[in-house]
């Protein structure tokens, strides 16, 4: 879990800012379509870090992808559709999906509909249970819905979390 924003009060607002800069790095990477940069700048192995700051960074993410999500949908009085495209584009079910794309969608659905523990959870199983290349592509597909919900929000002029403006406006 991530430490509140106003935290002053220990060493948990140097580490949230820590894993912000990280993100920010991950999303300028994946911004410009350099994903191996991205996955890089998680971690000092040229891969996503330990478990713990990936289950931070994947909180982190999908919860600026699901208030992004929310200020697409008008706070929620409109719907917002999730398309799951398999490798030749066409799109399928989630369950048809693989599976870190299945996580990703559900992990995003959770924290759309305000169940961040069960968004924790689902990161939480595909870390225990995951191959590291399965971790890479739902790290992935988590930075690539942020930088896209967040291009789509900018050019609207919707709200878009502070550090993920700020990643764009570097």
């Amino acid at each position: 879990m991530l430490p509140d924003d106003d935290n002053d009060d220990n060493g948990d607002t140097g580490d949230r800012d820590a894993l912000v800069r990280k993100a920010q790095r991950a999303v300028v990477a994946a911004a410009v379509g350099d994903e191996q940069d991205a996955l890089a700048a998680l971690g000092p192995d040229g891969g996503p870090g330990e478990s713990s700051e990936i289950r931070e960074l994947m909180s982190l993410l999908f919860g600026a992808c699901s208030a992004m999500v929310a200020s697409l949908g008008d706070g929620g009085s409109r719907p917002v559709r999730v398309q799951v495209l398999d490798e030749s584009g066409e799109e399928v079910s989630i369950d048809q999906a693989d599976p870190p794309m299945r996580t990703a969608v559900r992990t995003l659905l959770a924290e759309v509909h305000g169940n961040t523990d069960a968004a924790a959870d689902q990161v939480e199983i595909a870390l225990a249970n995951a191959a590291p290349e399965e971790v890479d592509s739902l790290v992935l597909a988590a930075l690539h819905w942020t930088v896209r919900l967040a291009t789509e929000c900018l050019d609207r002029q919707l709200p878009v979390p502070g550090w993920v403006e700020s990643a764009f406006g570097d």
